[in-house]
């Protein structure tokens, strides 16, 4: 069977289409998403009608779990800010789901979750031999840190699909991940830009949420041609 791993949408739609878009190109139906639909961005009901609408199943990641509790981010307030004006748009329906989303799946030899398998919600997986030692299984997938990999130990193998709303590994293009007979093979889509800067603008939020993307940038920043 082949499938497609997408993570860390966050609430960018336009990202998500170009994604879907690729995976229909390539023939494959079954896709998992690893966590986090919501957060950042601004079109968060657009992405959970598109995943609930396709049925595609969705793990628990941190920023479904603030939206799903009515929590919050303990190390960023600009997350804090988003999820702020998230909870002003969502629907009831995808809030709801939102809460309903498991913390793990396990299809076959292969083992998903959103951080890892230590905290499988809000860890920052930092992929060892010794690290998967401790952990039963073959194959493993997680997202959370927004950077795409592939690290083969032999017997083990572990994948980050990278983020489809987000990247952070200097790449600015939407990432996601194919596995087939024990392979795993990444992949890069672009996407317009312009219509997220312009949705977060109406939204009320500077640049700064939303520069990174230009980028691939690890952190918040404002776009690069913007002065002070």
């Amino acid at each position: 069977m082949k499938i497609a791993l997408i993570s860390d949408i966050h609430g960018n739609y336009e990202a998500l289409k170009a994604v879907l878009s690729k995976i229909d190109r390539l023939g494959i139906s079954d896709i998992y998403c690893t966590g986090d639909v919501v957060g950042y961005y601004s079109q968060v009901n657009e992405c959970c009608d598109a995943l609930r609408e396709r049925e595609i199943p969705c793990l628990m990641g941190n920023h479904d779990w603030y939206m799903a509790g009515n929590g919050f981010c303990p190390r960023s307030r600009s997350v804090n800010d988003c999820l702020e004006y998230q909870r002003t748009v969502i629907s009831s329906v995808n809030l709801n789901w939102l809460k309903t989303l498991p913390v793990f799946f396990d299809i076959g030899d292969l083992r998903l979750v959103h951080g890892g398998w230590g905290d499988p919600i809000d860890e920052y997986l930092k992929p060892s031999a010794e690290y998967f030692e401790r952990v039963p299984g073959k194959y493993f997938v997680s997202g959370h840190t927004h950077i795409q990999s592939i690290h083969d130990f032999g017997e083990k193998i572990y994948c980050n699909p990278g983020s489809v709303g987000q990247p952070r590994d200097g790449d600015p293009r939407s990432a996601f991940a194919v596995f087939e007979d024990g392979k795993f093979e990444l992949h890069r889509v672009a996407y317009d830009m312009q219509k997220v800067f312009d949705l977060m603008d109406a939204a009320g939020f500077s640049d700064y949420y939303y520069g990174c993307l230009q980028t691939g940038a690890r952190n918040l920043r404002r776009l690069p041609d913007v002065e002070g």
